[in-house]
């Protein structure tokens, strides 16, 4: 049976990931909202796994929320120990965050988690020896949503008591840029219709909003690409000085992940250098 080639590069990356586990710490299960009031679920789901790399201080983080349309995923699965391994290799530590999923619990639930815990992360990593002023924030697929929505609808942040200027920018990949497919399920809306209002990042267009870096493959899921073009030329359209979108050769909507452990991955490198950058 011929092995194929993500298998190959997903093999590379946790090879790599056991070599340099002495030169990074990892705390999992860290919960990000605590008090009276929450729910089971709740206190399962929002957890979130922090990367540091040793010996570091006063280092960039970035908060990273998976992918799974809105219904599924794990802050501990293999795209997000790719993405993990490879920022840490640059010094750059990484907080895996996971949030509650639909049918569970619907729009802005997930939202509302992804702000929690960047909020958490913000208030806390200096303890750890990160910058706090270096705080960015990231995710693939659904992942890449909820980072787009933090990005450019503000209240979230704020109704956590987080300055949202506060945030050094922002890293999705791969993020629908309308209402988001699982919410148009939500609301018993015809399948794959195409809505922007209030939960869609097109709707929020802002100049305002913190630098912001878009990644996306060349052979991504249907529209995916053109969706994120049409948000970067709007942000351009309104102002914004630093919105950029960077598109991965040969890449799917998988693949932009899990080739992100190969050492000339131009879209790694693309997101290093933006983070190290802001």
């Amino acid at each position: 049976m011929r092995t194929s080639y993500s298998a190959i590069v997903l093999t590379f990356v946790f090879i790599n990931l056991l070599i340099g586990s002495a030169t990074a710490e990892t705390l999992k299960d860290l919960p990000y909202k605590t008090g009276p009031g929450l729910t089971k679920y709740e206190k399962e789901r929002c957890r979130v796994d922090l990367y540091l790399p040793n010996g570091k201080k006063q280092f960039p983080t970035l908060v990273w929320f998976h992918g799974g349309g809105l219904r599924n995923g794990d802050k501990g699965s293999k795209a997000a120990l790719v993405v993990a391994h490879r920022m840490l290799s640059h010094g750059i530590a990484v907080a895996s965050a996971n949030y509650r999923l639909s049918p569970k619990v619907k729009f802005p639930t997930y939202i509302e988690d992804s702000a929690a815990v960047t909020q958490w992360v913000t208030e806390t990593i200096a303890h750890y020896g990160g910058d706090p002023n270096k705080v960015f924030v990231g995710g693939h697929s659904a992942g890449g949503y909820l980072a787009l929505m933090l990005a450019l609808d503000a209240h979230y942040l704020a109704d956590t008591g987080l300055d949202p200027q506060t945030i050094a920018g922002y890293v999705p990949v791969s993020g629908q840029t309308v209402v988001h497919s699982t919410i148009i399920e939500e609301r018993n809306m015809t399948k794959g219709k195409v809505l922007v209002d209030e939960a869609a990042p097109l709707y929020h267009i802002s100049k305002n909003t913190p630098p912001i870096l878009i990644l996306a493959g060349d052979n991504d899921n249907p529209a995916r690409l053109e969706e994120n073009q049409l948000l970067i030329a709007k942000l351009k359209a309104a102002g914004h000085p630093s919105a950029e979108l960077f598109i991965g050769e040969d890449r799917t909507h998988g693949s932009i992940i899990t080739s992100m452990g190969q050492e000339d991955d131009g879209v790694a490198l693309a997101a290093v250098n933006f983070i190290g950058l802001n």
